[in-house]
């Protein structure tokens, strides 16, 4: 009796840890390196990435763009060759840790985020200054360069950017409501990558409720979802951004965007000075269900140094608008 009830723990034991325990990266193809191409860093990981516009030596704007969760490198930029050309424009877009062709990182943070930017435009020879833009779950990066490398910005841009429910100096009652305002589902998704970041695996893998609400309106305007259509007709995007598999890199992603930081934003510093020209924007969908309008609020009164843009009649997909697109591209280069 006692061996059989031994076995039936080892079983469920067994079971257990196959459920909680994170899949291995899918391998990429031995030839990856003909599919794109990517820069090795210094410990000995691999960015993919993707340059756009003017070449780097003759641009007056160097920017790179930071994909938000579940895309790429290959995101579509809505932006014509005209514009390109009058304001002198260089793109570069890589794929972050785990996602497409870039390698995973092993212990991944917003820390390493921030260097593995820092170390990409040192490898590609950018030069001693850029301009970061993050757009989503992809604009945390954005506060970690302010924070960890702020004297190699010549100006930072958070579109409808995440808010980490659990920053410590933040009002908790402001935090609180913005979060009951999402999904339940969505609510204690976030709640399980912040609090049991372990079982996080499991939480998005288990077949007996979805993470996240599966009514799309209550997340996205009914022009967020004539945008995420005409989206998932490019297939091959979100093909190739989950190669790696969806843990290393959306769930990954979303650890590191919801788990305790070194910081909050409110503790930043004006990286920008007379003898040091730059500035920061931050720019909020007056309609978009995601993000809650009042923290930014908040977050651009403790810092007025950020400029606030607030945009009617717009959603959380405000960055696939090719107006609204230009328009924060303008403002980025101004």
């Amino acid at each position: 009796m006692m061996l059989l009830l031994g076995a039936a723990v080892g079983l469920i034991a067994y079971y257990v840890y196959k459920s909680i325990k994170p899949p291995a990266p899918i391998p990429l193809p031995e030839n990856v390196s003909e599919i794109c191409p990517r820069i090795k860093l210094n410990d000995g990981r691999y960015l993919a990435y993707r340059e756009l516009g003017l070449p780097k030596d003759k641009a007056k704007n160097k920017i790179i763009i930071l994909h938000g969760y579940g895309s790429s490198k290959l995101v579509d930029l809505k932006i014509t060759k005209e514009m390109i050309d009058e304001f002198g424009i260089y793109f570069l877009l890589f794929d972050r840790a785990g996602y497409g062709e870039s390698d995973p990182h092993p212990s991944r943070t917003i820390k390493t985020d921030t260097y593995d930017i820092e170390e990409i435009a040192d490898k590609l020879q950018i030069g001693p200054k850029f301009h970061v833009l993050g757009m989503s779950l992809g604009a945390y990066p954005v506060y970690g360069c302010l924070k960890y490398i702020p004297h190699r910005l010549s100006g930072a841009t958070l579109v409808v950017p995440l808010l980490n429910y659990w920053w410590s100096r933040m009002p908790q009652d402001l935090m609180s409501s913005a979060l009951k305002k999402l999904p339940v589902q969505n609510q204690w998704t976030f709640r399980v990558a912040h609090y049991v970041p372990w079982l996080f695996y499991w939480w998005m893998t288990q077949k007996w409720f979805s993470p996240f609400s599966q009514n799309p309106r209550e997340t996205m305007t009914e022009r967020d979802i004539e945008l995420a259509d005409k989206h998932t007709k490019h297939a091959y995007i979100k093909e190739s951004a989950l190669r790696q598999g969806e843990y290393v890199s959306m769930q990954r992603d979303m650890i590191v965007g919801f788990e305790n930081w070194e910081f909050d934003p409110t503790e930043l510093v004006n990286p920008f000075s007379d003898d040091n020209k730059g500035s920061v924007h931050i720019w909020c969908a007056l309609e978009d269900k995601q993000i809650s309008r009042e923290v930014l609020l908040y977050i651009c009164d403790k810092l007025p140094w950020i400029k606030l843009h607030q945009v009617p009649e717009a959603g959380h997909l405000i960055i696939h608008e090719k107006q609204h697109f230009e328009d924060i591209i303008k403002t980025a280069c101004s």
